[in-house]
């Protein structure tokens, strides 16, 4: 059977999907919110270059549905640990992944962490979960695991309960009503289902708690519903950024990140505009990109978002090909009714798959502008506290 036959019998749920070569070695692994939706878009025109290539060798795929998205999200995980397939690993190193660390003992909680930064963790007293492909996709898995198995983010035995311990997602550790025993059961269910091991977890609250179960069993998981479309076409780091000033003076440049469709936030970045004139945002959008690429141990961005027209888009174009910056823009010009503008030259299939995911972009923008706009107000009011004349 042909694999464009096969995927038709595919189930329209969450799951994990395996490309095989002809020698049954596995060359991919992924997962999708629908996985007939998903595996569909593997035959369509404007994928990756990489993917295309990866399809063409491909003689067979298997796919294993999931109960949740979430559930989906920690096998992916565990079957690219577990195989390491070629092309989930090409062009990335372990370093760029993103793993969950969780120490064994005491008043613990779950970290997100590059690959980079394991060295710094013990082996054996910590776990490790992943590779995870997004950092944004596995802190918003966090979130949701948190509601049914809330943990501490605060100081411990301050004598003042945190937010987090009045809306529930705290267990109380920080007013001493939870032992350091009970605290860790809690983190042992986390490490069971992140492991995979949720069947054999229910089973085990089916004795200890029942209204986990009926939690862990309607876990509202929609939010991990991702841009797919995005990430099959080779954009999964966007980058976006806006100028923001008071009357021309005391300008910052915003930089926001999403991951997989997800907000970074945790990657955002603040920069004070220091050496491009008063009032030019064009230079000040050229200063900004220079200082941020500059930072080479940041991940690459796969997508530059600008929220400006053709004269912003035209001059940071011309500056990339002036100095063989090889990065994808695309610009939202709001004065046109939030329409997508292109660098000149840029080629149908760009331009297809940036209108295929504009709703993301649309949040990319708005996202920077918000976060231009509430950051540099901090800094102003804070310079003006200080007595900073302009």
């Amino acid at each position: 059977m042909k694999l464009k036959d096969k995927i038709k019998n595919a189930p329209d749920k969450p799951g994990v999907y395996r490309f095989l070569d002809k020698s049954g070695q596995i060359l991919y692994i992924g997962r999708a919110s629908s996985l007939k939706k998903r595996l569909a878009q593997y035959f369509l025109k404007n994928i990756e270059a990489r993917i295309a290539e990866m399809v063409a060798l491909a003689k067979d795929v298997k796919y294993q549905e999931s109960e949740t998205i979430l559930d989906s999200v920690v096998l992916e995980a565990n079957l690219i640990k577990k195989y390491w397939p070629k092309y989930n690993v090409r062009d990335k190193d372990n370093r760029s992944f993103v793993y969950v660390v969780i120490a064994k003992k005491g008043f613990a909680k779950p970290i997100v962490v590059r690959g980079r930064d394991l060295k710094k963790f013990p082996q054996n007293s910590v776990y490790i979960f992943g590779p995870y492909q997004a950092q944004g996709l596995i802190k918003n898995a966090l979130r949701i695991i948190r509601r049914v198995f809330p943990y501490s983010t605060c100081h411990i035995s301050s004598g003042q309960p945190c937010f987090d311990y009045q809306i529930g997602l705290c267990p109380g550790a920080c007013v001493d009503k939870i032992s350091q025993k009970d605290y860790q059961k809690n983190i042992k269910n986390i490490v069971w289902l992140l492991s995979g091991k949720k069947k054999q977890l229910i089973k085990k609250l089916l004795r200890e708690n029942k209204d986990q179960v009926k939690s862990l069993r309607h876990l509202q998981d929609v939010s991990l519903i991702t841009n797919e479309d995005s990430v099959l076409g080779g954009i999964n780091r966007i980058e976006g950024y806006d100028i923001s000033h008071l009357s021309g003076l005391e300008a910052y440049g915003a930089m926001v990140v999403f991951s997989a469709g997800v907000p970074d936030k945790n990657e955002y970045r603040l920069f004070k505009i220091k050496s491009a004139p008063a009032g030019d945002d064009l230079r000040s959008l050229e200063e900004v990109l220079t200082r941020r690429l500059k930072h080479r141990e940041w991940t690459r961005p796969d997508l530059i978002m600008i929220d400006g027209g053709k004269p912003q888009i035209d001059f940071i174009s011309h500056y990339f090909n002036k100095n063989n910056i090889n990065l994808s823009i695309v610009g939202i010009s709001k004065y046109s009714g939030d329409q997508l503008i292109f660098p000149a030259g840029v080629g149908k299939q760009f331009k297809d798959l940036c209108h295929s995911i504009k709703d993301t972009l649309l949040r990319v923008r708005d996202e920077a502008h918000r976060f231009g706009q509430s950051a540099g107000r901090r800094k102003r009011q804070h310079n003006l506290r200080s007595g900073y004349k302009y």
